[in-house]
């Protein structure tokens, strides 16, 4: 067990160093809430009502609602400065008969272990209780919240029940309770004879739940028969895209954007953006291009043409007789 609590139990002079350990724990088939259609885990989101936003836990706080509907935010600076004398000392108020103490005021039972250096004063409070036949009553800061308790001795242990406040138990007003009704004698006998027949010492353990067996039955038999499913995994969150992301999704995210930014100078979906204007000459008819396109035509020789060739042959040829 892990303890909850380290503190000190006082009474008079006498101070015992313990730790509180939770005594019970409820026995439970733990059930999740899933979409029966594919298994998902159902969650639950704490969501601002005033702007649907989702809210941290960092940025939660606690509120109280006065009468007039105004609210009173309270933040965990503002709890830390609440006094809480008792916050870390079970102190003893009072010893009071056992059967003074109203079951229904009981809530939730620890166990109180002594530190080894303690084990006297231990044995010592313990004894008193049980020579005295009495409990003790104390206050006690759990959680950062005072309860009353009692201390009393099971087996060898000190164990602690937490009580509820007086005005925390409400009372029963059942007007039918105070019509007159009439039991016979013989009624009664009967009634008697039947609970002496049922008779017996209480022993918790030949009890069952026979609920919570049933149901663990039904899982066994539904894990041995295969009839399970993978759990879903819910989707990733959505990261950017780095160099190697998908071109489609590109496309489709800037065709979207193109889409918008037209939408917004009102232009039509089907309509090309007008050119920008640049300061060149204007183009050419398409013509005109064309004619400018085509290769230039060969000009034909002239007769001074002819003669300047001849001449440059006869120099060529002149050139290489002196070189033989």
């Amino acid at each position: 067990m892990r303890a909850i609590w380290k503190g000190a139990v006082a009474f008079g002079l006498v101070n015992v160093p313990v730790r509180l350990y939770a005594a019970t724990g409820e026995h439970e088939v733990r059930l999740h809430q899933v979409h029966r259609e594919d298994g998902g885990r159902i969650r639950y989101r704490k969501v601002c009502s005033v702007d649907g936003e989702t809210v941290e836990w960092s940025d939660i706080a606690k509120g109280y609602e006065t009468q007039d509907g105004e609210l009173v935010v309270l933040t965990d600076e503002d709890f830390e400065q609440l006094p809480l004398a008792t916050e870390r000392e079970i102190e003893v108020l009072e010893f009071v008969p056992a059967d003074q103490v109203d079951p229904i005021m009981l809530q939730k039972t620890y166990y109180l272990e002594p530190d080894k250096t303690a084990a006297k004063p231990y044995a010592l409070l313990r004894g008193a209780l049980e020579e005295t036949d009495r409990v003790a009553v104390v206050k006690v800061a759990i959680r950062q919240r005072e309860s009353m308790a009692v201390l009393r001795v099971r087996d060898k242990v000190i164990v602690l029940q937490t009580l509820l406040w007086p005005d925390e138990v409400r009372e029963a007003d059942f007007p039918v309770l105070d019509d007159d009704v009439t039991v016979r004698p013989q009624e009664l006998t009967m009634a008697s004879s039947l609970v002496e027949s049922l008779a017996g010492d209480f022993d918790p353990s030949q009890y069952e739940d026979a609920y919570v067996a049933a149901l663990e039955q039904l899982i066994e038999a539904k894990v041995s028969a295969g009839d399970t499913r993978a759990p879903a995994a819910p989707p990733a969150e959505e990261e950017p895209e780095s160099g190697g992301g998908e071109v489609v999704d590109l496309l489709a995210a800037l065709q979207r954007s193109v889409e918008k930014a037209r939408a917004a100078r009102g232009e039509d979906e089907e309509e090309a953006p007008a050119p920008a204007k640049r300061a060149t000459k204007a183009k050419k008819p398409a013509a005109k291009k064309a004619a400018d396109d085509k290769p230039p035509a060969r000009k034909k020789p002239s007769a001074g043409d002819d003669e300047a060739a001849e001449e440059a042959t006869s120099t060529r040829r002149r050139a290489r007789t002196k070189a033989s």
